[in-house]
């Protein structure tokens, strides 16, 4: 057991960095991961060393925040007052900061099934196999959706492209 606890450890900050990158909130990401890391240490019984353990804890995570974005559609969202009144903000001077703003809106903008494929392969590194076993799809659907979200990011960040919609 404590060598599958030292292997979890180890995969806590990539599954951080992927829940941050779905979640775009710091807290919501902790939650998604601790309750990961909950779930797999509870279910750890289940996990068989026939493959990495690192992809069963990225589908769990991946399972979870599904559920959790399938209950959020149900309850309806109150916003707290202090929210309707937001002072605008100037922009950043740093142009690099600009593009990584925009492609980051861009990115919210994809469907989340290629939303999920991209940041799998091009954020976290996955091979293909790896990311369509995670996803639970074949590699060509996952090769499909890479493709299909790798050109909606292009359209939408390119000079005199389409207008990112402000998502709130």
């Amino acid at each position: 057991m404590s060598q599958f606890l030292d292997q979890v450890e180890d995969c806590v900050p990539a599954l951080r960095r992927y829940a941050r990158a779905l979640t775009h909130d710091a807290d919501l990401a902790d939650d998604l991961v601790q309750d990961c890391l909950e779930r797999a240490i509870r279910k750890s019984s289940l996990w068989r060393p026939t493959g990495p353990l690192r992809a069963w804890l990225f589908r769990i995570l991946l399972n979870i925040h599904r559920n959790d974005l399938r209950h959020r559609r149900r309850i309806p969202q109150s916003l707290p007052i202090g929210d309707l009144m937001v002072e605008p903000q100037a922009p950043s001077s740093s142009p690099g900061r600009l593009a990584l703003a925009e492609t980051a809106r861009a990115m919210q903008q994809l469907p989340v099934e290629q939303r999920e494929a991209l940041l799998l392969v091009a954020l976290e590194g996955f091979s293909y196999t790896e990311a369509a076993a995670i996803l639970k799809i074949p590699v060509g659907t996952l090769m499909s959706r890479l493709g299909r979200a790798r050109t909606a990011l292009r359209s939408l960040t390119e000079e005199g492209g389409p207008k990112l919609r402000t998502l709130k």
